[in-house]
């Protein structure tokens, strides 16, 4: 169909001539009602972008000297934040005296990083900055 007479029929139903698929040797063409179209189309977009789940960043905080049990509590939560697709950055932090001891606060975090060995990989490794250590761990 000629383009003035495509032009004709669209405004004769009182739509809009939009052309869906320009690249091809005939361009094609439809009568539609171009702001509807444009709102189904933003609509199916923000539907898509509703859907898609971004990994959120969940911080455990432990002191060098943790208790069993309280490492145990948050070895629970951390396993449920890696089940929900999250990372989890483990801050160590140090007060006053515990700064001389630096090194238990590595062997926990690498006991840490042993027991999620299976479910998560290191992503930032253990490193100290000022008073806390952390690491960041992403589920695999």
């Amino acid at each position: 169909m000629p383009l003035t007479a495509a032009l004709d029929a669209a405004q004769e139903a009182g739509l809009d001539l939009v052309e869906v698929s320009p690249n091809q040797d005939t361009p094609v063409c439809k009568i539609v009602d171009y702001g509807k179209l444009r709102y189904e189309e933003q609509k199916k977009k923000n539907a898509a972008k509703k859907k898609q789940k971004s990994a959120e960043l969940k911080e455990i905080k432990m002191r060098p000297n943790i208790d069993t049990h309280d490492y145990e509590v948050k070895t629970r939560s951390m396993t449920r934040f890696f089940e929900d697709g999250d990372k989890v950055k483990v801050t160590l932090r140090f007060r006053g005296r515990e700064m001389a001891h630096q090194h238990l606060g590595m062997e926990l975090l690498q006991k840490v990083k042993a027991e999620f060995e299976e479910v998560a990989k290191v992503e930032l490794e253990p490193k100290l900055e000022g008073r806390q250590m952390t690491m960041v761990m992403a589920p695999r």
